[in-house]
């Protein structure tokens, strides 16, 4: 026989001990993350008194694509575009919260008498709440629908992406240098360019993609290009030195963009769970009891750090982000733990070799100690504020509630102001989609053409030069032409004669970069003096301003994209049905829109909504039904709910929660006898002693006494016919009937007299 490979061992015993533990914690109502945890305490090396996985390595690799398809859904949920949405205020409470929170890392590292380094890469990862963390724990708290928690996940997000400047940040300071020099700018514009490159590339190829083959995909299908598609950008993301969990986002962002979305989302559910949980097992696994006990003290400070910092500092931050002091404090409350990159930077310390071995296992320690507290801390901050509400004054709630660095300025934008940025967002994009179009041809289809030409490298030369100036034509001209008729250009044309001049400064600065790209791939691919290639590209440029046909191209590009990016927003937009301008200042009664999923058992199914009266119940009301690929705006009383609708709600949070809590409440119970209620098909033959010799269908009372349906009546040996319910049964027929198992029995025992 052959013997069992260690994956499936240790994979077993996970699942195993897992599923058990969160049974229990299900039955005693407590968030299924730390059932997870323990789990993973149980069947780590550290507890001698039960089974341990064997290959620790393997199950690393399972909990890395555990986080990957974690932040792959959450890129579905929740995409780059609501973080732009919201404007400066996610960046003001992330950089307020970074700061506050590696200032409060260093000062305890330097109480304990740790060293710099230590001190400062300690700071680095009490910084870093977790993602992966906070999104599971709403998912189970049921949470994901509040208004705090989309703030909460936009400052994730930037977090993450400003995790990736601190490493680069640490590593100049571990290695001496200044970090303030060209290697941590160049990190920061790395990560604007292959964020702006990706999302724009994608944006326009994805969704273009899954619409040309609409026709071919399932359910199957699509889950498995999902899925191809969320591992081939986190292999490239892997590539160019950031985390495959961030790749993983960045295509769950684009996907959020598609009107498949809410189907991908509901597919790639079971997935995610599945690897979600191996993940958050494979941190209960980290748990060393004698790390616990010789790094007490510690451990037991940096986690009192974390929970105060964040509970304060969050929720400042949180504040002064434009946020009602009851937000504030559930999204700062919600921030308290450290995750996934906490573990990265704590690894980059030790492979620089800066940190001492211990700093690690703390860390990890304190990991597992504050998520274990995170649900409990969310919970936590609605008492809080109740106590604040009533031992504060009201004009101290009052002024709290409106201390904001972010509210937009109600001045109108000038004209210049207007022109000059949106000249200056083209420019940028449009460059980096030139760059990178430069950079893939001249990396791989130079040596190509160049491979099937041997012996003529000037012609190859030649044709890869054409063929990129052609691929990167419409950003070019995109680059000198846009705007150019803009109605603030027309009008500070209009306004005074002095605009002119610099107006067409823009225009010339614009043309030395369109030039600056042709000029670029002339020096690359030909040995023509300066001033001949100057000549070049100038021409190139000016012939792509006149050329009617790029124009067009140009234009039907940019068309495309804007309809990719727009397609979900259309399809779900609500006719005749607007946020109030307002909407984000109604501060008593946090009024949103939020999603609420009817699920397939529920008792809701099948009712009118007049019959659920959800106004009279909950205070809310419903603006949309989506169903399938159909949206009902405004559904009136008569509107019935079906299984999986999702019902698009407006109320407050508590209200909402109300309603939530109902929906997860009225379900129809599981049917313990489900396997006995079976239905079979059989016949019986009227005989002599049958009480249902001469008499009709209605009758007999098959139906109605014994449970049972009459499918049909032999005639002959292959036909079957229907009985009418005029027909009277006859001696000797031969009836084929549908029941259950116990109810097919009674009818047969009837039908010979037994039961009599």
């Amino acid at each position: 026989m052959s013997e069992v490979p260690t994956l499936i061992n240790d994979l077993a015993l996970i699942l195993i001990v897992a599923g058990a533990v969160t049974l229990l914690f299900k039955k005693l109502k407590q968030p299924l993350v730390l059932g997870y945890i323990m789990a993973g305490f149980i069947v780590s090396p550290h507890m001698p008194y039960t089974m341990s996985v064997v290959d620790n390595s393997d199950i690393k690799t399972w909990a890395d694509i555990g986080v990957m398809f974690l932040l792959f859904s959450l890129g579905l949920d929740f995409s780059f575009k609501k973080i732009i949405k919201m404007g400066i205020a996610p960046v003001i409470t992330t950089l307020t919260i970074i700061f506050s929170m590696m200032t409060l890392g260093i000062v305890v590292g330097h109480a304990f008498s740790w060293n710099r380094m230590d001190c400062i890469f300690l700071g680095g990862m009490l910084a870093m709440s977790s993602t992966t963390i906070i999104y599971k724990a709403f998912t189970d708290m049921g949470l994901r629908q509040q208004k705090f928690a989309q703030p909460v996940m936009s400052v994730l997000i930037l977090e993450d992406v400003l995790a990736i400047v601190m490493m680069v940040m640490l590593s100049a300071l571990a290695s001496g240098s200044n970090p303030d020099g060209g290697e941590m700018i160049g990190a920061v514009m790395k990560i604007g360019f292959f964020l702006v490159l990706w999302f724009v590339v994608g944006i326009f190829a994805v969704p273009l993609f899954l619409r040309l083959m609409r026709k071919l995909i399932n359910n199957e299908t699509l889950l498995i290009v999902s899925l191809g598609l969320c591992c081939l950008m986190a292999v490239v993301s892997t590539k160019v030195g950031f985390s495959s969990a961030f790749g993983a986002f960045v295509m769950g962002s684009i996907l959020a963009e598609t009107i498949e979305a809410g189907k991908i989302e509901k597919l790639v559910a079971p997935v995610k769970d599945l690897f979600g949980a191996v993940f958050f097992v494979s941190v209960g696994m980290l748990v060393d009891p004698k790390i616990i006990v010789s790094y007490a003290l510690p451990i037991a400070m940096l986690v009192l750090t974390i929970l105060v910092g964040q509970a304060v500092f969050g929720t400042f931050g949180f504040l002064i982000g434009g946020q009602s002091l009851k937000s504030a404090m559930r999204s700062g409350f919600s921030m308290a733990q450290i995750g996934e990159f906490s573990f990265i930077i704590a690894s980059l310390g030790l492979s620089l070799k800066v940190t001492g071995e211990f700093l690690y296992p703390v860390v990890v320690a304190v990991s597992v100690i504050t998520t274990f507290l995170t649900p409990y801390m969310i919970r936590f901050s609605v008492p809080c504020y109740g106590f604040l509400e009533r031992r504060l004054p009201k004009t101290w709630i009052r002024a709290l509630n409106n201390v904001t660095l972010s509210h937009p300025s109600s001045a109108p934008k000038s004209n210049w102001h207007s022109l000059i940025s949106q000249m200056a967002r083209i420019t940028v994009v449009y460059s980096i989609l030139s760059v990178a179009a430069i950079a893939v041809m001249f990396t791989f289809f130079l040596p190509f053409i160049r491979s099937i030409m041997p012996g003529m490298h000037w012609w190859a030369n030649g044709i890869c030069g054409l063929v990129t100036v052609s691929i990167i034509a419409p950003f070019l001209r995109a680059i000198v032409m846009k705007k150019n008729h803009s109605e603030e250009f027309r009008a500070l044309w209009n306004e005074s004669r002095s605009n002119r001049l610099p107006l067409l400064v823009t225009i010339l600065v614009r043309v030395i970069i369109a030039s600056a790209f042709i000029f670029y791939i002339c020096n690359y691919l030909t040995r023509f003096t300066n001033a001949l290639m100057l000549t070049i590209a100038v021409v190139i440029v000016l012939f792509m301003i006149l050329s009617r046909r790029l124009k067009k191209r140009s234009i039907l590009m940019e068309r495309l994209f804007v309809q990719n990016l727009r397609s979900r927003d259309i399809e779900q937009q609500v006719l005749g049905l607007k946020k109030p301008l307002y909407e984000g200042h109604l501060l008593d009664r946090d009024i949103h829109i939020s999603d609420i999923d009817i699920p397939e058992n529920s008792k809701w199914a099948g009712m009118y909504l007049s019959d659920l009266r959800l106004s009279n119940r909950f205070g809310v009301h419903i603006s949309s039904i989506l169903r399938g690929h159909q949206r009902i705006n405004i559904p009136g009383g008569d509107s019935i709910v079906f299984p999986g609708d999702r019902l698009q709600v407006i109320g407050s949070d508590s209200q909402l929660s109300a309603m939530q809590a109902a929906v997860d409440s009225d379900i129809v119970p599981d049917d313990p006898d489900i396997e006995k209620r079976e239905m079979k098909l059989s016949q019986i033959v009227i005989d002599r002693n049958s009480p249902f010799v001469g008499k009709t269908l209605p009758e007999s009372g098959i139906r109605d006494r014994f449970n049972c349906m009459v499918v049909g009546r032999e005639e002959g040996k292959e036909n079957l016919s229907m009985v009418n319910i005029t027909y009277r049964f006859r001696l000797g027929d031969i009836v084929w009937i549908v029941g259950e198992e116990s109810a097919l029995q009674g009818l047969k025992d009837a039908n010979t007299g037994a039961a009599q």
